[in-house]
């Protein structure tokens, strides 16, 4: 029982990933580019998983939670104001980003379930995630969201194994990496919808309590079978003969499994956008939390004005653009891209957090095996970041460019020459404090 509770608790950090975002998101790869980007997700749940068990360890171990620990490293220097508001206004650039994906996703599922109007919908969900995080403990929530994420992926997972697709591509897509031309975008959203940068902070600020061994079981699960139901979604969105909408997949579905099918996707899409609409504000809310009230816990309580008017900002942001008729599918897209880029910056800080000797002690550094692995989720995040904004700002200076060399040689040189500076911060951090006995957290 205490393991399957592990998992329900856990499972807020899959209800706050496999929102509208992912849906849209996976549904259009496969639409656009059938299963050769499974690999785009099977590598993004690894990261998650990789970099949400060093943030919920950082806790445990620490006593402190990830914003916390981001402001010890840098108190006292100039820079340090910089990168707090930096670190500020990426979660909440980004938890606002994700929110209006959230109510814009969650209201297109509920209208196509009920046939209601976009602006009552828009305000009744709104109105009933408002009222869970007013009148609900972070404890309660997530136990909550747990059970909505379990219905969801059963939805999108009953339905791939009716729609039997082929086994053999779905393992090419998902082994073996490609790059079909144009996919570059999909390609930092699928990540940005996956590793969420609030995610990270919303993880760690709840793990205080927890032993080692239970957050990684119940982390490993919860993770792994949010993976499990992207790539779902991925699959159930090839069946799709053209481009990607809600009302083609749900006809398609329709056309091929019966009118339930339609039921069902209305279902998933509602339920992702209602669970995530839940955990984008209460994400900067903790963020918030974290990061100025290290020295005044009980100005930052769940009841206060200061903690509230946070997750009541981001809210009133998500119905905003839901009233607003936002087109919601390029919405949700951008803002998974936008997050695929953000994601570099918090995932550095933390890599620095973990293999500091001084918060972490000596038993609790990471070890090399998971800095190899951390590493790799680092360095090729700022990868995919770089080679976008390269191409990004190619578009936007009229530059020709041909083929991929020229954002392949930007995106390596750029990556270097971030790598070693974070690889010299490690060492000197891993060296402070070596009086005391080795150890490490493997």
């Amino acid at each position: 029982m205490n393991r399957l509770l592990q998992i329900l608790f856990w499972s807020v950090i899959s209800a706050a990933f496999i929102g509208p975002g992912t849906v849209t998101t996976a549904a259009s790869s496969g639409a656009q580019f059938s299963y050769s980007l499974l690999w785009a997700i099977l590598f993004s749940t690894f990261a998650c998983l990789i970099l949400q068990e060093a943030g919920a360890r950082l806790t445990v171990v620490s006593g402190q939670n990830l914003g916390q620990a981001i402001q010890a490293q840098f108190r006292g220097k100039i820079s340090g104001l910089l990168v707090l508001l930096l670190v500020l206004g990426a979660i909440v650039l980004g938890s606002a980003a994700y929110e209006a994906g959230n109510i814009l996703g969650g209201v297109a599922g509920a209208m196509l379930g009920s046939g209601m109007s976009r602006t009552v919908l828009t305000l009744l969900i709104g109105a009933a995630a408002g009222g869970f995080l007013f009148f609900g403990s972070t404890q309660t929530v997530a136990k909550l969201l747990g059970m909505v994420v379990a219905f969801m992926g059963l939805a999108f997972l009953f339905t791939v194994f009716l729609l039997k697709p082929p086994i053999g591509q779905m393992i090419k897509g998902a082994l073996i990496p490609s790059f079909p031309a144009g996919s570059g975008l999909l390609i930092m959203a699928l990540i940005g919808t996956t590793v969420v940068p609030y995610n990270l902070f919303l993880g760690s600020g709840i793990a205080a309590g927890q032993k080692i061994s239970e957050l990684r079981f119940g982390l490993s699960v919860a993770i792994i079978l949010g993976g499990l139901i992207s790539m779902g979604v991925l699959i159930v969105g090839a069946s799709i003969a053209g481009n990607f909408t809600y009302n083609a997949l749900s006809d398609s579905l329709s056309v091929k499994l019966g009118t339930w099918a339609k039921l069902f996707f209305a279902f998933g899409l509602f339920a992702a956008g209602f669970s995530s609409a839940i955990t984008a504000p209460l994400a900067a809310a903790i963020t918030a939390k974290s990061l100025f009230g290290a020295q005044n816990e009980d100005r930052w309580d769940e009841k206060s004005w200061r903690y509230r008017t946070t997750w009541f900002t981001i809210l009133l942001i998500g119905v905003g653009f839901g009233l607003a008729d936002v087109r919601p599918i390029p919405a949700i897209i951008l803002a998974q891209a936008l997050n695929g880029i953000l994601l570099p910056f918090v995932a550095v800080f933390l890599l620095l957090a973990v293999n500091d000797r001084k918060l972490m002690g000596s038993s609790g550094l990471n070890s090399s095996r998971l800095n190899f692995f951390t590493g790799i989720v680092v360095i090729t995040t700022i990868f995919l970041g770089v080679m976008n904004i390269t191409k990004a700002g190619s578009k936007i200076f009229d530059i020709s460019i041909t083929g991929q060399q020229i954002p392949l040689i930007v995106s390596v040189i750029v990556t270097l020459l971030l790598a070693i500076p974070v690889a010299s911060l490690i060492i000197k951090n891993r060296k402070s404090g070596t009086k005391e006995k080795k150890g490490s957290v493997s």
